[in-house]
């Protein structure tokens, strides 16, 4: 498909607003479409992945802990060659919409 010429997704559109809203206090946020998702930036790094109507968020060594507790699954997909590939993203927690502070913090 050439640049450009994404077809219009409501959906995403929506999940895209609804992330950048729930972390505008972080600090300068972007986003960037690919891959019929799209990506959340802070200061050019990501850390919010939106894909199938889901938010996720970038886990580590430090957090990847607690997603795993919350029972947040790990955003897969499937290689070219039809291997499941996992990423380092976790689905965000369905009780981080209602209290993010629990989540993130007040910052």
């Amino acid at each position: 498909m050439a640049r450009g010429s994404a077809k219009h997704d409501p959906e995403l559109e929506a999940g895209i607003q609804t992330a950048l809203e729930l972390f505008a206090r972080m600090g300068h946020l972007s986003a960037r479409k690919m891959f019929g998702g799209a990506g959340i930036y802070l200061d050019g790094l990501m850390f919010v992945l939106i894909a199938d109507g889901d938010i996720y968020l970038k886990a580590d060594a430090i957090n990847l802990g607690r997603f795993i507790q919350a029972s947040c699954p790990p955003y897969v997909y499937h290689g070219k060659d039809g291997k499941v590939m996992e990423m380092s993203y976790r689905r965000m927690p369905d009780d981080a919409l209602d209290d993010m502070s629990d989540w993130f913090g007040d910052g």
